[in-house]
């Protein structure tokens, strides 16, 4: 397993169905799983998933510029940390962001979202 590719692939999957079906999002997410969104913090599926499917926009297009990764503990989990461009309908200029994913093995040849934190980066 490539970490380099697996956090490709996730980063793509995850920010294709961001952009346009975020209720997909939602099994990403376990019991477990915690986000921390500008701040605010929620935990499990049911509410991780409230809080993405509730943001005050309905479309959205995420440009990613930097995808970084690291393997994590001795279960083959990963870090991956991801730098980027919002863009919004009807705003002229896109917003700057970063994400940081740790991704864990689900013993099915998969990985979910244990942690996940986002931050608008404002110049």
């Amino acid at each position: 397993m490539d970490p380099d590719a697996v956090a490709k692939a996730f980063v793509e999957h995850y920010y294709s169905t961001f952009d346009t079906n975020r209720a997909g999002l939602a099994n990403l997410y376990q019991e477990s799983s915690m986000l921390h969104f500008e701040g605010q913090k929620y935990q499990g599926t049911q509410s991780i998933a409230g809080k993405l499917t509730g943001l005050p926009f309905q479309q959205c297009k995420h440009q990613i510029n930097t995808v970084d990764c690291q393997p994590s503990g001795p279960a083959g989990g990963m870090l991956v940390f991801v730098s980027g461009n919002l863009s919004l309908p009807g705003e002229q200029h896109a917003l700057k962001f970063s994400q940081m994913f740790h991704l864990i093995p689900t013993g099915q040849g998969s990985f979910y979202v244990q942690n996940d934190i986002f931050r608008l980066n404002y110049a």
